[in-house]
This record gives C-alpha cells, sequence and structure tokens, in this order.
C-alpha cells in the first residue's frame, strides 16, 4: 500500500539525484543498481513494486531515523512521509545514483530538516528521549543487523548512549548514525549528505570525542 504523505512536512527540500558515477573528476564503472527493475515498474505505476522497495528499505531507514530522532512517534511519521516523497518523485529519479543512495538522501535530508525546525521551537529535553524503543518489537527486528550496541547486549550502554547521542548537533548525530550504527563508509556518507570526505571524517572525529566524554563514566 503507498503511503500518505503528511501535509506538515510536505515541502522537505526536493529529493536529489546525485551523480554516483565519478569520483574525483574522473569516471568509473559503477555497479548495476539491484534495485533498477523494481524502480522501472513503479515508475510505470505498479504500485506492488515499489510496497516490495519499502519493505526493503523500511528496516534499515527505520534504524537511521530512530537513531537520529530517538522518538519512536517521529520516527514513524517520517518514514511514512519519506516513502511519500520517494513515491511522487520517482519520475524525477533519473538513475545517476543507485536507488539506495537516492532514497537514503530523501531519509536524511527530511530527518534533518525535521530536527532542526525541531530545535528552533524547543530544547529537547531528556524526558524526550524514547528509551522504551529497545522493547519494541518492530524496532528490534529493525536494527538487530545494524546496531552493534544491541548485538552486544549492552542495554544500559544503548540507553546511555541514545540520551549522549542527543547532546550531539543534527548533523553530527548524522554521520555517528550513519557510519557507527549502520556500518556505512565514508564515501557513501559523503554522496548521501552532499559534502566531501573530508568534512565527513572532521565530523566524526568531533562526535567521537563528545560521545567518548558522555560515557566516560562507563569506561571505568
Amino acid at each position: 500500500m503507498i503511503p500518505e504523505t503528511s501535509p506538515h512536512r510536505d515541502n522537505a527540500d526536493a529529493a536529489p539525484d546525485l551523480d554516483a558515477a565519478r569520483v574525483g573528476g574522473k569516471a568509473f564503472m559503477r555497479k548495476p543498481d539491484p534495485d533498477i527493475d523494481l524502480v522501472e515498474r513503479a515508475r510505470n505505476g505498479d504500485t506492488h513494486a515499489f510496497d516490495e522497495l519499502v519493505r526493503k528499505y523500511t528496516p534499515k531507514l527505520y534504524g537511521l531515523v530512530y537513531h537520529m530522532t530517538s522518538n519512536r512517534d517521529d520516527t514513524n511519521d517520517l518514514l511514512q512521509d519519506v516513502f511519500a516523497k520517494a513515491y511522487r518523485s520517482l519520475k524525477r529519479f533519473r538513475g545517476k545514483s543507485s536507488f539506495y543512495t537516492w532514497i537514503y538522501s530523501i531519509a536524511t535530508n527530511m530527518t534533518l530538516n525535521f530536527l532542526k525546525k525541531r530545535n528552533r521551537r524547543r530544547t529537547l529535553s531528556l524526558d524526550d528521549v524514547d528509551l522504551t524503543i529497545e522493547n519494541d518489537p518492530d524496532y528490534i527486528e529493525a536494527t538487530s543487523k545494524s546496531d552493534p550496541v544491541r548485538e552486544a547486549g549492552l542495554s544500559e550502554l544503548q540507553e546511555r548512549l541514545n540520551v549522549a547521542m542527543q547532546q550531539l548537533s543534527v548533523d553530527h548525530r548524522a554521520v555517528v548514525t550513519m557510519f557507527d550504527i549502520q556500518g556505512m563508509p565514508h564515501a557513501e556518507i559523503s554522496k548521501i549528505l552532499g559534502v566531501s570526505e573530508g568534512t565527513v571524517r572532521s565530523r566524526l572525529f568531533y562526535a567521537h570525542r563528545l560521545l567518548q566524554s558522555c560515557l566516560e563514566d562507563l569506561r571505568k
């Protein structure tokens, strides 16, 4: 079923179409997009093909958005908006990047925009951090393969990490989520965020230092 968009976030930035075929001004051979058949069918009106893309990418996108928002309701709302926007924008997807990179860019940009608007309205209270999410079956299934903290079974550290993540700026939270939790390489994060790899590394360095400081007492 095609998710419906929510009107309050319908004006998010237009979905990017990144050129993944050039690095440093030099062309290289890109691997075929494994989603191209489903994308083409969805572009031609096959709603079942788009449903398959939704099922494929919901788990990782759920983990991505939740670790940036730390709120279950916000995560569910944003995912609805992400897939609705992706569906509306399919006609403008020209395949210069993989569908994977394209939809991650939509999800990341929409989440960053949401967080920046939320931060302008109020300062996030630690009471707003949804620590009960660790017991949610959907969240456990969505993140069991991508969250090293959960794999280690360190529930206390997971809760502390969720709180510590909220001390980061939204841009730094994004790179930590993609690199440390979802295991993306610097180059992929660079394409998704539209910044240089050097900027990605710089943000990670700063974010890691702050997180280490917040969790220092657990290392003793």
